[in-house]
């Protein structure tokens, strides 16, 4: 029997995404529809606004965001055109985040220091270690991934921190790293590499200055507690 399905290009003009959008602005679409902008066409049996409806239903923009192009194409719908189109977006939507008009924004605290490797680090599945290398006026020289370790452990060696440093000629460094279970709570084993980092850092004469632990919105800094003196 003939199904009678509701396209795009039947809907009034008013009620497309894209003119709306476009009459508007795009802070008057809902997130599905700004997802259906994206994805542009729907398929056989869902048009693209109904498409963008289930996946958001499936996927919160917190799990869509993270999600690799290959678990995107598992998505009835989804193939690798329209994944690799909303793995894009989320990646200028990360890189936005970190943009700054200042060539070498300055970190005056671990608030700073959290708002520059946040975007990039929460909510990954793998524990990864990442390096802040600045100057003598604690200006960003460099920010670099040291380490992608397993679901609960990261596996960080000094030389591959304290390289780049010398590399960059920096006087001073920040470490992050982030826990996939959301909570920035500390370990025994983070406090003893925060420790065993700053002692070789000393050897060579460049400063740890905190380690920023990234969880679910929230963050710790080992300064802070008292852990980074």
């Amino acid at each position: 029997m003939t199904e009678y399905r509701v396209r795009i290009h039947d809907l009034p003009v008013e009620e497309r995404p894209r003119e709306r959008l476009i009459k508007h602005g795009a802070g008057s679409l809902s997130n599905a529809e700004l997802l259906a902008i994206i994805l542009r066409t729907g398929t056989k049996s869902d048009n693209v606004i109904n498409l963008s409806n289930r996946i958001l239903k499936d996927y919160s923009l917190s799990q869509l965001s993270r999600a690799s192009v290959s678990e995107l194409s598992k998505i009835h719908g989804i193939k690798a055109a329209k994944a690799t189109q909303i793995a894009a977006c989320f990646e200028l939507a990360r890189r936005l985040e970190l943009y700054s008009e200042t060539v070498k924004p300055k970190i005056k605290s671990p608030a700073d220091a959290h708002r520059i490797v946040a975007p990039t680090l929460r909510n990954l599945k793998k524990e990864t270690f990442k390096a802040l290398y600045l100057d003598t006026k604690n200006q960003l020289i460099r920010e670099e991934t040291v380490s992608i370790g397993s679901l609960d452990a990261s596996v960080v060696h000094p030389r591959e921190v304290f390289k780049t440093a010398i590399q960059e000629s920096a006087a001073a460094i920040i470490l992050a790293h982030n826990h996939p279970s959301g909570d920035p709570e500390p370990s025994r084993e983070d406090i003893e590499l925060t420790r065993r980092l700053r002692e070789g850092g000393s050897l060579i004469g460049i400063e740890v200055l905190d380690h920023i632990i990234v969880g679910d919105g929230r963050y710790t800094s080992l300064k802070d507690r008292g852990e980074v003196k």
